[in-house]
Order: C-alpha cells, then structure tokens, then sequence
C-alpha cells in the first residue's frame, strides 16, 4: 500500500496556511495528530478504508443502496452521488472508514448546540463525501469529492474513543461533512464511545432513510439538523435533496430522546421569504417542537454562490421574530458577531438565562436546568 507520510510540523505548517486539501483550511480550528498516521488514499489502499454497507438491494438496472433518499442504483466500479459508496463484487461498500479528513477539537457551542453540555469540548472529525449538492456549501472542499481525493488520517473506531478521552471530550461530533455517508464509521464509533461514557453527536442535514436511523439513535445522544428551507422545490433546485425525508428525521429523532437542535441557514434570493419561515415555524410548533432550539444562520457568499451578498441583519432578526410569534421558545442568530440573539432567554420571565459572546459563555443563571430568577424549567443537557 502507497503512503505518504507527513511529519506534524509539517501538517500543522500546511493545515495553518489552508494549503491542505482538507478541512483545517475550513474549519477554523487547530488539529490533533498525536498517535496518528496521515496518508493520501490512492486506488492501492482503497479497500484497506472499506466496509459493505448492510443497506443496499440487487436489482435488475444494479445494485441500489437504500441508505437514503436518493435512492442511487449503480453498476460495478460506479460510486454513489454521494462520492464515497462504491459497487464492488455486486456489493455496496463505503470507502469512508476509518480514513477522516478532518479532525478537531471544537467548542460544541460550534455546532451549534446550545443546549447541550455548555461549555464542554467534542472530538470532531469528518470524511470526504455528501448525499447532497447544496449550491451554497461552506465546505465543499471535502464533502464535494471522495475520500480517494483528501488527504486523510489512518483513525479506525477505537482511536477515536482514544483520542476523544485523550483530549478530555465529553462527546464525539460526527460532523463538517456529512456523516451519514460514513454511517458505518459513525455507528462503529459510537458503539465504543457510548459503552465508556462519551456523548455522541450528529450534524448532519439529516437525509437519510428510516430504517438506518433508526438502527444509528440508540448511540446518538444529540444532534444539531440542518432544515434548509420549507419548500421542495428549492429544497431540490439549491440542495439535490427533498424536503419529505428530513421532517421525517427531525420527527423520529425527537421521538426518539435524541437532543435535537435545528439550524436553518437563510441564502438570500433562495430561502429568505418570510411567509416561507413562518410556514416552517408553524410546522416547527404544530409538531411538537416549541422547546427545540432554532438558529437561524447568516449565509455568507460560498462556493456556487459568490455573486450573492451576505443575508442582510435586519432578515435574520425577522426571522427570529416569526418564529418567536409562531410559539417557539428558543431562537437564535448566527455567525452575526456581537449579536445579542445568541443568548438563551427565559421564555417566561424573558431574564438571560445563558450569555453567550461567539463560542464563549459569560454568564450561566441556571440552577439544576433552570432558571435562577423564576424557576423555569430551560429544556437541554446541562451537565
């Protein structure tokens, strides 16, 4: 097998200047590499980072992998839409295990989840691939391409949990990519990091079938959705997805126990229509979701979308006042520095409950989950 090795000057040097082709150029946060090997795949190592999904069917046109919605059938050698699910020997395998691109330790107030162990650190990690297209995507670098295409780190399921306590993290965050395409790495990840104590996180746009969700919740203690818009239409023509099968993830997902939280990302000329989210706000409450934190976060010109401006302030603030009105109890605004919206307020005595300045807390009034002036019960995990 073909390696090319790097020493950690060197990747630190690289990772800084962004000239790497992995995500310490986009996510703005330093790497861990002690105790690991760091290589670039090519077509001799491949299958050394492979697993046979459990979720795929032989059909006449190919073989169909029925791990989301997109439904990919494929003939021998051809890979997915997502870029990391490959047919080989009439088998569907994912060449995204234990090969991440991208490793970091985060706040987890970077998510976001802000009602979720505040304060805490999460080992992140990510693996090259997306079962979506989103036209806006800040990370496209990685989940735009394959695994064969990053420069990847050799960290199989058990590092993980390793590195993870070696850090001090309270939780593993599946995250930067799309982690449902490495849903096997994910759910070996989780097993081990669940039985010795470590939370588990899922970031993620939440587009997958019913069945594998349901077989991942179990070792998913919180999860931060991305609801990108309330219309299936746009949904299809910005992202490459439906709108159907992530209501039907957020749904089983608060069915299920899973901490959730919800972030939609308002793209001017695409998914800035006010009527739009306070259709989606109406859902959000109609549907039992009144105590899941929203955040409403501000796009800035990305990728595909470069000649558009930054979402306007004054939008991101009438969101948040729809969706207050609709009966939702905690809403926020993001990537808007200095905003007072990323504080967390009582939604009855309207005192600040948590203080937030970016991904610093400055202030916590709450006692055993609530709030310090008036009792009331503030929904989350807070310790």
């Amino acid at each position: 097998m073909s390696k090319r090795m790097i020493n950690k000057r060197d990747f630190i040097k690289c990772g800084f200047l962004g000239s790497c082709a992995f995500a310490l150029a986009v996510n703005k946060s330093y790497a861990f590499t002690k105790g690991l090997n760091s290589f670039v795949t090519g077509s001799d190592d491949l299958w050394k980072w492979s697993k046979e999904s459990r979720f795929y069917i032989d059909t006449p046109r190919g073989v169909k992998c029925t791990l989301c919605p997109n439904d990919c059938t494929k003939k021998e050698g051809e890979t997915g839409d997502c870029h990391s699910r490959v047919v080989h020997n009439g088998k569907i395998y994912s060449i995204g295990y234990g090969n991440p691109c991208s490793i970091n330790v985060d706040p987890i107030e970077k998510k976001p989840l802000y009602h979720f162990l505040p304060e805490s650190k999460s080992y992140s990690l990510a693996v090259a691939g997306c079962n979506l297209a989103c036209l806006n995507c800040q990370n496209w670098q990685i989940s735009q391409v394959s695994p064969k295409d990053t420069r990847n780190y050799e960290l199989m399921p058990p590092d993980v949990y390793r590195q993870a306590k070696e850090y001090s993290c309270l939780s593993i965050s599946y995250t930067y990519s799309e982690p449902i395409v490495f849903y096997e790495y994910v759910m070996d990840s989780a097993k081990i990091a669940k039985q010795n104590g470590i939370k588990n996180v899922l970031v993620s746009a939440g587009y997958i079938n019913e069945k594998p969700l349901r077989e991942l919740i179990p070792f998913i203690d919180a999860a931060n959705i991305d609801l990108k818009s309330f219309d299936d239409d746009i949904y299809n023509r910005l992202n490459g997805g439906k709108l159907e099968p992530i209501l039907n993830t957020l749904k089983i997902l608060k069915q299920e126990g899973v901490w959730l939280e919800i972030t939609n990302l308002i793209v001017p000329e695409w998914t800035d229509d006010l009527k739009m989210i306070e259709q989606m706000c109406d859902w959000l409450y109609k549907n039992g979701f009144e105590d899941v934190p929203l955040h409403f976060s501000r796009f800035h010109p990305m990728y595909k979308l470069t000649h558009l401006p930054a979402t306007p302030v004054n939008v991101l603030n009438k969101a948040r006042e729809i969706a207050l009105k609709s009966g939702l109890n905690y809403v926020y605004v993001g990537n808007v520095p200095g905003s007072g919206a990323q504080n967390t307020i009582c939604p009855k005595c309207k005192s600040i409950v948590v203080e937030r300045k970016g991904f610093q807390i400055l202030q916590k009034n709450l006692l055993n989950g609530q709030c310090k002036n008036c009792k009331t019960k503030i929904e989350g995990v807070w310790g």
